[in-house]
């Protein structure tokens, strides 16, 4: 599909975001209960339930390299030329959603579990990926991709909010003892994503393809000798650490892994720390989460602080906000205030505005990060970018919850008991205590130094079309030089040659 006479107007910016109904919701259900699902109804150990998440995503992970690099290049093949590079796996990935109904039954082996698991990280990651790149692909400007972006992070929010009010209603309908909620929660959502994907799929466009495309359309008619096979997938891995080498996505990265880990490990120890250290049912910390209604409104104005204030002051303001709020469900705790409804819901309230911020700023800035790689590579590589973020992502969550696993059944966890031995309830409290809070302040220390915002994203993108418009790197001003090279950590001699750097 061509973007030329395409407008982004706020209705094709909410058509782009439902496909984060799946991404914000999805794996706000399986962060906030798989893990309790498995020790308290499939019989599983904390460390077999752990162990499932964390094998899955670190294959997901794997995979989603590969997943951007075909994405990347999948206009070269007959599919992607009648579907689009990016939109085809829309496409395919909507019938697949039925999968996630699978995780949430009861009576099976840990094998099944893991098998069904696994394949919905992968079909996630197939949906995702592609669909991440499609605000670069569809529009240039900083405003019109915020407002894409924004649409996005609002739908996310949404998906959040009924990632935990519905199962909250189900739970509380059901009882806290019915495995039967969870199965229906996820039926439910199964054919909400798949309506979802389907819509942005129609919605969506992708860039025209550029000459340089066109030239590898013709290249990739030859045939390969089995050398140079090779050779190309040698170069593929060199593309994936050269990403690296970009300073502004470096310090993007990091910023998101750390502060996302800080809010996976949140989400996977609050039920447990609501059951077990506060005294209180199931039924009212999903519905302390299901405050994650708050997140709408607040991306809203999020989207306004975005252009206005810069993403470095959104991330230190959410992360702020959120070890604040955790140091106060910390005090509830120690000070035996559990019983005061009144005050967690308050405490939850403001947390969940920190953490709606903190979604929303990362996939926010991610569009604008492959046009800080063109100024050095001369090339678009929206999908390359989205794999490393993905990989890495997945990574971090494979590991922070198996961490949580071996932590929690080190500690004298009994799955499937009422109450716990007390080493259980100090480690949970511990892990929200240093684990989150610490993550998040090495993230605000990262955000500290981060300068990529509307002004100098605009200054970039205007010295890269002078430079494709046969201007003189001679004739650069101080200031865009000295911008290039914070977001590029290359010198300004070094950028925007012939052969990438």
């Amino acid at each position: 599909m061509s973007n030329k006479n395409r407008k982004i107007t706020i209705a094709r910016g909410v058509g782009y975001g439902l496909v984060d109904l799946m991404g914000g919701g999805a794996f706000t259900i399986i962060g906030a209960f798989l893990l309790f699902f498995y020790t308290t109804f499939a019989g599983l150990t904390p460390i077999e339930g752990a162990s499932i998440i964390a094998v899955a995503r670190i294959v997901d992970a794997v995979a989603s390299l590969f997943i951007g690099s075909i994405s990347d290049n999948f206009y070269k093949t007959k599919l992607g030329k009648m579907f689009g590079r990016r939109r085809f796996f829309l496409l395919i990935g909507a019938p697949l959603m039925a999968d996630y109904v699978l995780l949430w039954v009861t009576g099976r082996s840990y094998w099944f579990y893991l098998a069904t698991y696994l394949i919905f990280e992968i079909v996630a990651a197939m949906v995702l990926i592609p669909w991440e790149t499609l605000p670069a692909e569809m529009t240039k400007d900083f405003d019109d991709r915020t407002k894409l972006s924004a649409s996005r992070m609002f739908i996310s929010a949404t998906g959040t909010f009924l990632a935990t009010f519905v199962p909250g209603r189900l739970i509380a309908f059901f009882g806290d003892k019915n495995p039967q909620a969870y199965f229906i929660n996820g039926l439910f959502f199964a054919i909400i994503y798949a309506i979802c994907i389907l819509i942005s799929y129609k919605v969506t466009w992708e860039r025209d393809l550029t000459p340089e495309m066109e030239a590898e359309l013709l290249k990739s008619s030859e045939k390969k000798t089995f050398g140079e096979q090779i050779k190309a997938m040698i170069e593929v891995a060199a593309d994936y650490i050269s990403t690296l080498k970009i300073r502004a996505f470096r310090q993007h990265l990091a910023i998101y892994i750390l502060s996302f880990t800080a809010k996976d490990l949140f989400n996977s120890v609050f039920i447990y720390f609501c059951v077990y250290d506060l005294l209180v049912s199931s039924t009212l910390a999903a519905n302390i989460l299901s405050l994650s209604l708050i997140g709408i409104p607040t991306t809203i104005v999020g989207g306004f602080l975005m252009i206005k204030v810069g993403p470095g002051n959104l991330f230190k303001i959410s992360y702020t906000t959120m070890i604040v709020c955790l140091l106060g469900f910390y005090s509830i705790y120690k000070m035996g205030l559990g019983a005061n409804t009144s005050l967690l819901f308050l405490v939850g309230a403001v947390y969940q505005i920190g953490r709606s911020l903190l979604e929303f700023t990362p996939w926010n800035v991610f569009p604008f990060i492959p046009d800080v790689d063109e100024m050095v590579t001369r090339k678009r590589r929206e999908g390359l970018f989205a794999a490393v973020m993905t990989f890495t992502r997945k990574s971090s969550v494979a590991i922070s919850t198996f961490a949580i696993g071996v932590i929690l059944q080190d500690s004298g966890f009994v799955k499937g008991q009422a109450t716990q031995p007390e080493n259980v309830i100090t480690t949970i409290a511990n892990v929200l205590l240093y684990g989150c809070i610490g993550l998040l302040i090495l993230a605000l220390i990262c955000a500290v130094t981060f300068k990529l915002n509307k002004r100098t994203h605009g200054i970039l993108v205007d010295e890269v079309e002078r430079l494709k418009n046969n201007g003189s790197k001679q004739d650069v001003t101080p200031e865009t030089r000295a911008i290039v090279e914070n977001l590029t950590g290359y010198k300004y001699e070094n950028v925007w040659k012939e052969t990438a750097v």
